[in-house]
C-alpha cells in the first residue's frame, strides 16, 4: 500500500458519515399499506430517501381493516369506547405494521429498527381515544437514529402522563408524524397516500375539478375532506410545518403550507411501460416486484431461452410466457418507456443498453461489466437521443455507493476511496475463515443467491475491478485501465489467511489513478473488519479531510433489485416532470 493511502487506514469511530445525516419523517397509511404484501413497496419508498443520504423515521398505520377488527374483538367482550384498556389492544395493529415494514427494509439491506408505542416516548393527554400530543422524550428515537438508517414507529398511539396507552383519534397517524417532525425540528413531513392530491372539488363527482400543487393550511382544512386529519393540520399551522401529501401511484405532491397557489387541471397519467433484460437472480427479483406494481405495465422480458423455467416469485407461467422474447430487437419493438437491464454478460448487456438509448429509451442497469466498458460513450449516446442512463445497481448491491461518491465529490475533490465491493467473495471468505471447504463455501454462496452459476468473474476479481472503474469514473471523471489495476484471485489452491477481505482501493496520485483489488488480512478499518457475510462498505476521503462511509447488504436478489427499482423510480419521476 502506498504512503498516500495510509489516510484510509485511520480507525473509524463509527460506520456513520462524519456529518450527521438529514432526517425525514414519512407516514404510510392503510391506503398504501393494505396488507403484508405491500410492505416491500413501502420499503422501496424508504430506500429512495436513504440513498439520498437521509435517515428515515417511518410512521405507519395498521393494515387496512385491522383497527376495526381489533375494536370489534375488544367490544365483543363488552368493552366500551371510553375503556382505558382498549387503546393498548388496538395499537397492536400499528405495531404489527411497523415490524412488517422493518423486516421488508432489512430484506433490501437497510439497517432498520422499530420502537413500540411505549418506547417511542410520545406523551399525550386527554380522552383515551382522542388524546393530544404534549411532549416527546427523544432519547430512544435519537439513539435508534444514530445506529440505524430507518426507524419504523407505530402511529395513532401515545402514552398518557400516567403511563397508559392512549389513541390520537381516527387518522391519528398523521398527527403522530407531524408531531415527531415538529419535535425533531424539521420544516416538513411526507404523508404517502393513494390519493391524487388536494382538489378544489371532489374529482369523483366533478370531472373538471382542479388539483393543487400548493395549498394553504386553511385551504386544506376547508377542502381536505379527510385527506389529512384536521387536528394534524392545526398542529402543522401552529408549528409552521409544511405537509407534503404525496400520491404513491404517480408521485404527485400537494404541498400544504403558509401560502397556496391556484389549482390546475390534473394531467392524465398512463402506466409506465417497462421491459426487463435478463431474468436471473436480480432481473427475476425486479420482475416479481414489477408484475404486482399498479404503476407499471411489463411489456417484455429478454431471455436467452424462453422455454427454460423461470424463478420469479409469485408469477405463473401464464403471466410470464407472453412476455418472453429472445432478441433485443423483439424486446424494443414492444415500445417500452424504460428498460431494466440485468444480464450477466458484458457484451450482451452493452448491446441492449446501446440499442435502447439509440431509440430514446431510458435505461437502468445492474451490469457493471457492460457500463464500465465505456461509460462516457453510453452517456453521450443517451444525451444525443434525449434519454437517461442510471447504473447505481451496478455497484454495492443495496448500498448507495454511486450516490455517496457523487455527494462527496460535490462537496470537495475526492482524494481516494476504499471499499469492499464483492458480496460473493467476502461471503466465501467469511465461510472459509469459519472452516468451510472452498466448494462448500461456493455452494452456499450460490444457494443464498450471491453467486451466479459461473462465479469466475467474482473469484478472479473481475467483478470488483469493474466496480472500481465505475466508482473511479464517479469520483475522478476518469477510470484506470484494467491492466493497471493490481488484482488478486481467490484460488482454492492458495487460500488467504482466515479473516481476510477483498479490499478495493483507488487514489489520485500525481495526476494518475492508482488502484488495486487485493485479498488482505490483518488490521483493517472497523468499517470493513466488522462486515458480515455478503456485506459491502465504502469509505471516501476528500481533499478537505472529510470522510464519508456507507455500508449494507452488497449482494443478493432483493438488495440489488431494490437499487435497480430505485433507479427506475428516478427515471419515472424525471419523465413525469417533463410531462407536467
Amino acid at each position: 500500500m502506498s504512503a498516500n493511502l495510509a489516510v484510509l487506514e485511520r480507525p473509524a469511530s463509527s460506520a456513520l458519515p462524519a456529518a450527521s445525516p438529514e432526517v425525514v419523517v414519512m407516514k404510510f397509511g392503510s391506503s398504501v399499506l393494505v396488507d403484508p404484501a405491500d410492505a416491500p413497496k413501502v420499503a422501496s419508498d424508504i430506500y429512495a430517501e436513504v440513498r439520498r443520504g437521509r435517515r428515515v423515521v417511518a410512521v405507519v398505520s395498521a393494515l387496512a381493516g385491522e383497527t376495526d377488527r381489533l375494536l370489534a374483538e375488544a367490544r365483543a367482550l363488552g368493552l366500551a369506547h371510553d375503556n382505558s384498556l382498549l387503546p393498548a389492544y388496538v395499537v397492536q395493529g400499528e405495531e404489527r405494521s411497523a415490524a412488517l415494514v422493518a423486516l421488508a427494509c432489512d430484506r433490501v439491506g437497510l439497517s432498520a429498527a422499530t420502537l413500540t408505542v411505549r418506547e417511542l416516548g410520545l406523551v399525550a393527554d386527554g380522552p383515551c381515544e382522542h388524546a393530544r400530543p404534549l411532549s416527546l422524550d427523544r432519547a430512544a428515537l435519537d439513539r435508534a437514529l444514530l445506529k440505524h438508517e430507518v426507524v419504523v414507529v407505530p402511529g395513532f398511539g401515545a402514552v398518557s402522563p400516567e403511563g397508559q396507552v392512549v389513541l390520537l383519534g381516527r387518522g391519528g397517524s398523521d398527527l403522530t408524524a407531524l408531531f415527531l417532525a415538529a419535535e425533531l425540528e424539521l420544516d416538513s413531513v411526507q404523508l404517502v397516500k393513494d390519493v391524487d392530491g388536494l382538489y378544489d372539488r371532489d374529482p369523483n363527482v366533478h370531472p373538471d375539478a382542479r388539483r393543487y400543487d400548493q395549498a394553504s393550511w386553511a385551504e386544506a382544512k376547508a377542502l381536505g375532506g379527510g385527506l389529512v386529519q384536521p387536528d394534524a393540520l392545526d398542529l402543522a399551522e401552529a408549528r409552521q410545518l409544511k405537509v407534503e401529501v404525496r400520491n404513491y401511484l404517480d408521485g404527485h405532491r400537494t404541498v400544504v403550507g403558509p401560502v397556496g397557489a391556484p389549482p390546475k387541471p390534473a394531467p392524465a397519467h398512463r402506466r409506465l411501460r417497462v421491459a426487463v433484460a435478463g431474468c436471473g437472480v436480480v432481473g427475476g427479483g425486479a420482475l416479481a416486484r414489477l408484475l404486482v406494481d399498479p404503476r407499471v405495465e411489463v411489456v417484455g422480458v429478454l431471455v436467452r431461452d424462453p422455454s427454460k423455467p423461470r424463478d420469479v416469485p409469485g408469477a405463473s407461467d401464464a403471466q410470464l410466457t407472453p412476455l418472453l422474447v429472445s432478441s433485443p430487437v423483439a424486446l424494443l419493438e414492444r415500445e417500452p418507456d424504460l428498460v431494466l437491464e440485468a444480464l450477466s454478460e458484458a457484451k450482451a448487456g452493452y448491446d441492449v443498453i446501446a440499442a435502447a438509448l439509440s431509440r430514446g429509451v431510458d435505461v437502468a442497469t445492474a451490469n457493471k461489466q457492460a457500463v464500465s466498458a465505456n461509460p462516457d460513450g453510453l452517456l453521450e449516446l443517451a444525451d444525443r437521443n434525449h434519454a437517461r442512463l442510471l447504473w447505481s445497481a451496478s455497484v454495492g448491491g443495496g448500498v448507495p455507493m454511486v450516490e455517496a461518491v457523487r455527494a462527496a465529490r460535490d462537496e470537495a475533490p475526492v482524494l481516494a476511496f476504499e471499499a469492499v465491493l464483492n458480496g460473493t467473495v467476502n461471503f466465501m471468505l467469511a465461510r472459509l475463515g469459519e472452516g468451510a471447504a472452498f466448494d462448500q463455501a461456493l455452494s452456499e454462496a450460490r444457494a443464498a443467491g450471491f453467486a451466479e452459476e459461473d462465479p469466475s468473474s467474482d473469484l478472479q476479481g473481475l467483478d470488483a475491478l469493474a466496480k472500481v472503474r465505475l466508482l473511479s469514473f464517479e469520483a475522478f471523471g476518469v477510470m484506470p485501465d484494467d491492466v493497471d489495476i493490481q488484482r488478486d484471485v481467490l484460488d482454492p489452491a492458495a487460500l488467504p489467511p482466515a479473516g481476510s477481505r477483498q479490499l478495493c482501493r483507488c487514489e489520485l496520485k500525481d495526476g494518475k489513478l492508482v488502484a488495486a483489488v487485493r485479498l488482505v488480512s490483518g488490521a483493517l478499518d472497523p468499517l470493513f473488519a466488522e462486515l458480515k457475510g455478503e456485506g459491502n462498505a465504502l469509505k471516501v476521503v476528500s481533499q478537505d479531510g472529510s470522510v464519508v462511509r456507507r455500508r449494507g447488504r452488497g449482494a443478493g436478489r432483493w438488495a440489488t433489485a431494490e437499487s435497480l427499482l430505485a433507479d427506475l423510480s428516478d427515471l419515472a419521476a424525471a419523465r413525469l416532470s417533463k410531462a407536467v
